[in-house]
């Protein structure tokens, strides 16, 4: 009788782990933050759908070129303080007759050097002073978790008010983000910002946490029982991580949001579905305008279709400068 009621706990038990083995797997490798380990790192790129997807795939030349030139400029290094106490960098590099400020939010383990490596040198040659931020445990930025924008988004506020206080001129800021920044940027969008924030520019957004990891568990990694599995890495991301997966949501943002919008996407991503930028522009309640890119992949669009997405971009600005 005393083996009976040992041996149930200790099924019970084993039930429960073999049941949360994959939650913790995938939490480990889309949230745990592991991008300082370069092993790691190439591994995660040899995905198949992060490989067809970079830039490098198809405009490397272009792509390197930029980050070249990135790396060539005498840029300041600039610090905040997150709300939950992680040291935050960026790099901020002055036009010669600056007209505005961008902030510059790069992607999912990504970097302002790489992401804006296309576009960086034409917005700074159109007089823009270029804020580049780490995102948390991205970079020289503090943290051991990605969040999809559940506390990102707070950073991204945080940087806007490093900008106000510095900008005597009262230029106008806009927040630029690429991938997960720019979920991060509609989500900061539904908080109090300085009132000299003008506008956004969110190239291949996601929706939500919950959708995008939806999409991989279920597209990239071919994972059954995806709600369980999501289910699981919520309860992780709670515990762990100080978060939770509905707190990574554009929706509220988009509903509350005053200020223009420019949304792009590429018509062939399968990094984050085209789907998601088309859903946050219809939840988007202030002045929006979505341009899709034919025949571009996950923020190729400014390579793909480079005089329409400049273009674009300086309509944006003069009409909301």
């Amino acid at each position: 009788m005393k083996n009976k009621l040992f041996k149930i706990p200790c099924i019970v038990a084993g039930a429960f782990s073999i049941f949360m083995a994959s939650g913790w797997s995938f939490f480990e490798i889309m949230v745990h933050c592991k991008q300082k380990n370069n092993l790691n790192k190439k591994k995660w790129f040899r995905l198949s759908h992060t490989k067809i997807n970079h830039p490098r795939h198809k405009f490397e030349k272009e792509y390197e070129e930029g980050k070249a030139w990135c790396r060539e400029q005498k840029m300041q290094d600039c610090y905040v303080k997150s709300d939950d106490g992680l040291l935050l960098h960026g790099l901020y590099l002055p036009a010669e007759k600056g007209e505005r400020f961008i902030l510059l939010c790069h992607g999912y383990k990504g970097s302002g050097f790489g992401d804006f490596a296309n576009i960086a040198r034409f917005l700074h040659e159109n007089n823009c002073n270029l804020l580049f931020i780490d995102e948390r445990c991205c970079g020289e930025s503090e943290g051991e978790f990605i969040t999809f924008g559940a506390k990102e988004q707070y950073d991204i506020v945080k940087w806007t008010y490093f900008i106000d206080k510095r900008n005597k001129d009262k230029l106008p800021i806009y927040l630029y983000g690429e991938s997960m920044g720019a979920a991060s940027a509609l989500m900061a969008s539904g908080h109090k910002l300085p009132a000299e924030v003008k506008g956004l520019i969110a190239d291949c957004g996601f929706r939500s946490m919950k959708g995008q990891l939806q999409d991989i568990a279920a597209n990239w990694f071919h994972l059954n029982h995806v709600q369980l599995l999501l289910f699981r890495v919520d309860l992780f991301c709670r515990l762990l991580g100080g978060f939770s997966m509905k707190e990574a949501d554009t929706a509220k943002a988009m509903k509350e949001n005053k200020r223009p919008v420019l949304f792009f996407h590429g018509d062939m991503d399968t990094y984050v579905v085209p789907g998601n930028s088309k859903i946050n522009y219809s939840l988007c309640k202030a002045p929006k305008e979505l341009v899709i890119i034919p025949e571009a992949r996950h923020l190729c669009s400014a390579y793909e279709a480079p005089e329409l997405y400049r273009e674009k971009l300086l309509m944006f600005f003069g009409k909301y400068d």
